[in-house]
C-alpha cells in the first residue's frame, strides 16, 4: 500500500472558499510538479518542507485550470509520514475535481477510504486509538465530544494502555524466567506480588471501561423520549428545548400522531429528543399506529422524560402508564404547566417513578428548564472530558477481554496452579490490550476500522 502515491479531495463536498487535493507517497513531489507551475522561483521538488508556494494547476498542455497554493510537507514530518503535497484551490466542485483528475493522470492513484490515516498508523505517526480519534473529532457534535477526541488524539488512551501492558510484560518476564530457568537463582516476583500486579491492572482496566457508556453517548447522542398522556404538553416541551416551533401544538388531544426527532445540545451532551403520540386507549386507527411507535421509541430510549400535567394533577391514568414503562432506561419526571398549579406535589410523581428525579417546568414561561437540562446532563454522565478516557465500542470489547483474562489469572493464582498457566492468561490480556492501540491488530481489523473513514482522510 505505502509504495504507491495516492491522491484525493480532502475537503467536504459542496461549494466553499477553499478546496484541498491531498497527494501522499514517495512520488508526491514529482506528481505535484507535473501539474503545478509556481508563479516564480524553483519547482516544488526543490522547496523546503513546510513551505507554501503560489502558482497555477495546469494540464499537460499548459492550460491553466485554477490558481492554487501548494503546501510541501516532506516525510517523515507529515500527517502520513510520507512526502505530502496539498494543493489548495478554489472550493467549487468542478475546480477541485479537475485538479484531482490532473493528479491522477500524473501518476497518483485515487486513495481508498481512510488510506491517508492508515499510512499514518503504519508509519508510526499515530496509534490505532489516535487514528480512531480523528473520526471522532470530525464527527463531534459538542464541545465535550470534541475535547474527548482531542485527548485521545494527544495519546491519553495510548499512554494508559501502555502503562498496563508494561506492568503485564514485567510480570510475564518474571514468571517465564522462573519457568524456563528454574536452576538459576533469579530474582523473580512472588505469587503475592503477581497477584498485586493483577489487581492493579484490573483496577486500571475497570477505570477505562467506566468511560465506555459516556463515550458512546458523546459520540452517538443520548436518546431521550418525551412520553405522557395526550395534551400534557410534550410538543411544547420539545419546541422549548430545541428553541423553535418544530412540533405542531394545539389544545386538541391526539394532535401528535407520529414520532418527531430533533437534535439539541444539553449540558454539553448531544441529545436526540423524540416527541411522541400521547399514551391512551384509542379506536382511531391512525392514532393507534402513533401509540405503537411511541412504545417502539420507549424500548430504544436511554432516557424517558415522563411528562404529566401539573394543572390536572397526577391521576390514576398517569400511574397506570408509568407502571408499564419498559425497564432499562433512566427516567426523569417532568411536571409541565407548573405555573398553573405551583402546589403540585412533586413528591407524588417521584414516588410513582420509584424515586427518580423530578422537576417542575412550564413550557409556556420557561420556568424550570435550567433544572431539566441539568438533569438530562446528569443522566448522560457529567464529566470533565479533558480528564476522562472515553473508549469506543471496539476498544471496550478488547478491554473487556483483557479484564476476563486478568480475572482468570487471579483465579489461577488463588487455586495454586502452575505459573505457566498464569503467564498464559497474562499474555492473553497483554495481546487484547494491544488491539486497542493497534500493536497486535491484524489486517482484517485494520480494514474494518479504516473503512469507516471518508476518502481524503
Amino acid at each position: 500500500m505505502g509504495e504507491e502515491t495516492i491522491a484525493a479531495i480532502a475537503t467536504g463536498a459542496g461549494e466553499g472558499g477553499i478546496g484541498i487535493v491531498r497527494i501522499s507517497g514517495a512520488d508526491a513531489l514529482q506528481v505535484a510538479e507535473r501539474i503545478f507551475r509556481p508563479r516564480r522561483g524553483r519547482p516544488l521538488g526543490c522547496r523546503r518542507s513546510h513551505t507554501v508556494t503560489y502558482g497555477w494547476v495546469v494540464t499537460p498542455g499548459g492550460d491553466r485550470i485554477d490558481e492554487a497554493l501548494a503546501l510541501v510537507m516532506r516525510g517523515p514530518h507529515s500527517y502520513t509520514g510520507e512526502d505530502v503535497v496539498e494543493l489548495q484551490c478554489h472550493g467549487g466542485q468542478l475546480a477541485v475535481r479537475r485538479v484531482l483528475e490532473q493528479a491522477l493522470q500524473a501518476g497518483a492513484r485515487l486513495a481508498e477510504p481512510g488510506e491517508f490515516t492508515r499510512r499514518a498508523f503504519l508509519n508510526g505517526r499515530l496509534d490505532l486509538s489516535q487514528a480512531e480519534a480523528v473520526v471522532d473529532l470530525i464527527r463531534a457534535k459538542t464541545d465535550r465530544a470534541m475535547a474527548a477526541a482531542v485527548a485521545h488524539l494527544r495519546g491519553s488512551l495510548r499512554q494508559a494502555i501502555g502503562r498496563i501492558r508494561e506492568r503485564l510484560m514485567e510480570m510475564m518476564a518474571h514468571l517465564e524466567a522462573d519457568i524456563d530457568f528454574p536452576e538459576l537463582e533469579l530474582e523473580v516476583q512472588t505469587r503475592e506480588e503477581v497477584a498485586a500486579g493483577c489487581a492493579w491492572c484490573l483496577g486500571e482496566v475497570e477505570r477505562l471501561l467506566g468511560g465506555a457508556r459516556t463515550g458512546r453517548i458523546l459520540r452517538e447522542g443520548l436518546r431521550a423520549v418525551l412520553a405522557g398522556r395526550p395534551n400534557v404538553g410534550k410538543s411544547s416541551l420539545l419546541n422549548r428545548l430545541v428553541r423553535e416551533n418544530r412540533a405542531i401544538v394545539t389544545p386538541i388531544p391526539g394532535t401528535t400522531r407520529d414520532v418527531i426527532a430533533e437534535w439539541v445540545e444539553l449540558g454539553g451532551v448531544p441529545v436526540q429528543l423524540f416527541d411522541t403520540a400521547g399514551l391512551r386507549p384509542t379506536d382511531d386507527p391512525v392514532e393507534r399506529i402513533g401509540v405503537a411507535r411511541t412504545h417502539e421509541a420507549l424500548a430504544q430510549a436511554h432516557l424517558v422524560l415522563v411528562v404529566v400535567d401539573a394543572a390536572a394533577g397526577l391521576g390514576p391514568e398517569d400511574r397506570e402508564w408509568i407502571s408499564q414503562l419498559p425497564q432499562g432506561a433512566a427516567r426523569v419526571g417532568v411536571a409541565n404547566k407548573i405555573d398553573l398549579n405551583p402546589a403540585f406535589e412533586l413528591s407524588a410523581l417521584r414516588e410513582a417513578l420509584g424515586g427518580a428525579p423530578v422537576v417542575g417546568v412550564s413550557a409556556e414561561t420557561g420556568e424550570g428548564f435550567d433544572a431539566l437540562e441539568a438533569e438530562v446532563a446528569r443522566v448522560a454522565g457529567a464529566f470533565d472530558a479533558s480528564e476522562e478516557l472515553l473508549v469506543n465500542a471496539r476498544q471496550a470489547e478488547a478491554i473487556r477481554r483483557a479484564r476476563n483474562h486478568l480475572r482468570d489469572a487471579q483465579a489461577t493464582l488463588e487455586s495454586g496452579l502452575g505459573d505457566e498457566l498464569v503467564a498464559i492468561d497474562l499474555r492473553a490480556a497483554w495481546m487484547a490490550l494491544g488491539e486497542v492501540t493497534g500493536e497486535t491488530a491484524g489486517e482484517e481489523l485494520l480494514d474494518q476500522i479504516f473503512s469507516r473513514f471518508c476518502i481524503g482522510k
